[in-house]
């Protein structure tokens, strides 16, 4: 199966004694290669760990989507993106920490000679998976800041300032490239053997390309220009293969001891913060819902779910969390445990998208209202609920497909945003996308943010000064670099 165990990165190097002289000019400590295995390795694990920390210095989307408040450090549930210069701190971590190993190692692949059919396999499907992780980075990327550099990334001899490409056209080539890497996979060959996502097997890659496929079409479904390749796209992602069950999810099985445990141990135990507890938002819809996952979510307050009024602080005592991180609360353990996978993108995700595909008339087999109830019943049924705490939950008018909402974007927006709990980026997206939940910004939200919950997150402050030319260029282009700007595909 796909589970392995989480890997160090970048591997150590030996240089053995010999009476070459030469090797006096070699630093031990910086190789002048590394093996492409590494740099995947370290790629991935960077990537997992931006996409599952709760960083107030790199991912505060818990936050945007209002799972989760802060009881004293208020400035990012307040939106203030530019204290802690989060917007630096992501890009460097997606473009250095992530898009520059994985270009690193698809050069050392390129290389490769292959001799026999069975080696040439392997190289394209050692290919197919560099790209399929830069395709999902850039797309994050995209779909947190909109214009960013793509043609001209990564170049730093031939463009040291790079160009912002336009959102749209980014997509577009995605879309393209996505389609290669796709068309490349030997789902029967070899491949790296230190891929800790699925342990080289290629079908499950395939899955996991699939599914992205469905879920960038999805995302860029309501842009007029990219209306007819989204549709086409999801109808040949399916027709080819997407998330079947959570044991097909793309995720990473962290270990018990740091540098490898899961960051929410250490942004919720080790770090010894009081800080993060249950977003009153998030908490008194799930109490009027009924909603069985509350006790698997959060611990109780004299056996309430009481979330913390959003973004105006609190005693975290008084208040519904993840978790007391002094002893590891017997109540509520899962975010405290170090060995909690990882996750790029599960099966509950993909069956809201497939609701979401039927319901705009997408040829994508089932019902709305069966993948709809097939993402619900995943969920519960992950995070430890029984099958009967599904079946009921389910059974409520203001659950049930037919009943839950006024329009699709409710019922699929509402319970998307239940079911993506833990995953704030994937939260923030669906809200974003779907306008529901219909969250509200704090009357102590930074002017900034003018009065909304923000569409996205400013350009890095170091754009400003070193690369201006073409930062002005694209905050001009987008309709100014500001939290409020929607994306191209944010239609109103």
């Amino acid at each position: 199966m796909k589970r392995i165990f989480l890997i160090l990165g970048v591997m150590a190097f030996t240089v053995s004694c010999n009476d070459d002289l030469t090797n006096l000019n070699v630093d031990p400590k910086n190789p002048a290669s590394v093996p492409a295995e590494s740099l995947l390795a370290n790629a991935e694990k960077n990537l997992f760990d931006y996409m599952t920390s709760t960083n107030v210095n790199t991912n505060v989307f818990r936050l945007f989507s209002q799972h989760w408040t802060e009881t004293t450090y208020l400035d990012e549930s307040r939106y203030d993106v530019l204290q802690r210069n989060i917007g630096d701190n992501t890009w460097r971590t997606l473009y250095r920490d992530v898009l520059r190993d994985l270009q690193e190692a698809q050069k050392t692949v390129m290389l490769e000679e292959p001799v026999t059919p069975a080696e040439q396999a392997a190289k394209n499907n050692r290919l197919a998976i560099i790209e399929t992780l830069n395709i999902y980075t850039y797309s994050v990327l995209v779909d947190i800041f909109g214009n960013v550099p793509y043609s001209e990334a990564l170049d730093a001899e031939g463009h040291p300032t790079p160009a912002y490409d336009d959102a749209e056209t980014i997509y577009a080539d995605l879309f393209e490239r996505l389609d290669v890497a796709i068309a490349n996979i030997d789902p029967d060959g070899d491949s790296f053997s230190a891929d800790v996502i699925y342990g080289g097997d290629m079908a499950q890659w395939l899955k996991f390309a699939n599914s992205l496929k469905l879920r960038m079409a999805i995302t860029v479904a309501d842009a007029p220009g990219l209306a007819s390749t989204a549709q086409t796209a999801a109808e040949e992602a399916v027709a080819s293969g997407v998330f079947e069950s959570t044991g097909d999810s793309a995720t990473v099985q962290y270990l018990s001891v740091q540098p490898n445990t899961n960051p929410l141990y250490e942004d919720l135990v080790t770090s010894g913060r009081y800080d993060f507890i249950a977003a009153n938002t998030l908490v008194d819809y799930m109490n009027g819902v009924n909603d069985p996952r509350r006790g698997l979510y959060y611990t109780s307050v004299g056996g309430a779910y009481i979330g913390g009024p959003y973004a105006e602080g609190g005693d975290f005592f008084e208040y519904s969390s993840a978790g007391d991180p002094a002893d590891g609360d017997a109540e509520h353990t899962v975010l405290l445990d170090p060995t909690l996978e990882g996750i790029l993108m599960n099966y509950i995700e993909v069956e809201f998208l497939l609701a979401e595909a039927v319901e705009r008339g997408w040829s994508v087999g089932g019902t709305a209202a069966s993948h709809y109830n097939n993402a619900v019943n995943a969920s519960i049924l992950y995070w430890g609920g029984s099958q009967a705490d599904a079946d009921a939950y389910l059974l409520q008018p203001s659950v049930a497909y037919a009943t839950a909402g006024a329009t699709w974007q409710e019922k699929i927006g509402m319970q998307a945003w239940l079911g993506l709990y833990n995953r704030g980026f994937e939260a923030w997206t669906s809200y974003r996308r779907l306008d529901y939940p219909q969250l509200v910004a704090p009357a102590s939200a930074v002017a900034a943010a003018e009065g909304q919950v923000p569409k996205r997150i400013t350009y890095p402050v170091l754009e400003q000064t070193l690369n201006a030319t073409n930062y002005n260029a694209a905050g001009s282009a987008i309709g100014g670099d500001k939290l409020a700007t929607r994306l191209f595909w944010d239609v109103d």
